[in-house]
């Protein structure tokens, strides 16, 4: 007899592992991308930000109020994309760094190197003996210096460094109040002073020299 039934139809086709393996690498492929592509999109203005400035604007004079800068306070500000520290020595401070036994602990006490302008070459390092202007870049590897200010006070990141003066968190390098180097640090050379005048008792203009002084910063030993 004739068989009438309905011819069978094919059966779903079931997933073998390689199948599955399959579309999950490539399900995985697709997510990954997408990923990428979102911290890509997130990462790249960021990295822009960090890009050094070649606009003109990068390269104008900076002005820093010193009205409420204390005697022993520090303020830090961004010159050229490099951290400047602007500290307001105290009394004993200065007398501290015309101490002949500071010298004699120093590399380079006399400023012989050249890691600053020529109206910065002096005991104090600075224009006027109460502010102090360097660069925050140690001179071994480019990391930033602690402030310490005193003995008592300083921070626990800084208690390695001198009575009153910078220590480099990253491999010990120490510095006075004039941003001197100590002997037997692994910085060889002194923390760089920026251009800078002072248009009146409070203000200290960075980046630009004072008149008849002419400084080229790139000029320096190291930074």
């Amino acid at each position: 007899m004739e068989n009438t039934s309905p011819a069978p139809q094919n059966a779903p086709e079931t997933d073998t592992p390689e199948h599955t393996a399959g579309r999950r690498d490539f399900l995985g492929m697709v997510t990954t991308a997408g990923a990428v592509t979102g911290v890509a999109a997130c990462t790249i203005p960021f990295l822009e930000s960090l890009a050094p400035q070649d606009s003109a604007s990068a390269h104008l004079p900076v002005d820093v109020d010193l009205s409420k800068l204390a005697p022993g306070q520090q303020t830090t500000v961004v010159w050229q994309g490099k951290p400047v520290f602007i500290l307001h020595r105290t009394p004993e401070d200065i007398a501290k760094l015309q101490d002949a036994a500071l010298t004699e602990r120093l590399r380079d006490g006399d400023s012989h190197d050249l890691q600053q302008p020529a109206y910065a070459k002096n005991w104090h390092r600075s224009l006027t003996p109460e502010y102090g202007v360097y660069v925050g870049i140690c001179t071994h590897l480019g990391c930033v210096p602690s402030y310490a200010p005193a003995p008592g006070g300083a921070p626990a990141e800084a208690k390695a460094a001198p009575a009153g003066g910078y220590a480099c968190p990253c491999h010990g390098s120490k510095f006075d109040l004039a941003g001197r180097v100590f002997k037997g640090a692994p910085a060889p050379y002194n923390l760089p002073v920026p251009p800078y005048f002072m248009p009146n008792p409070t203000t200290i203009r960075l980046g630009e020299n004072p008149k008849g002084q002419d400084f080229d910063f790139s000029t320096i030993v190291q930074i």
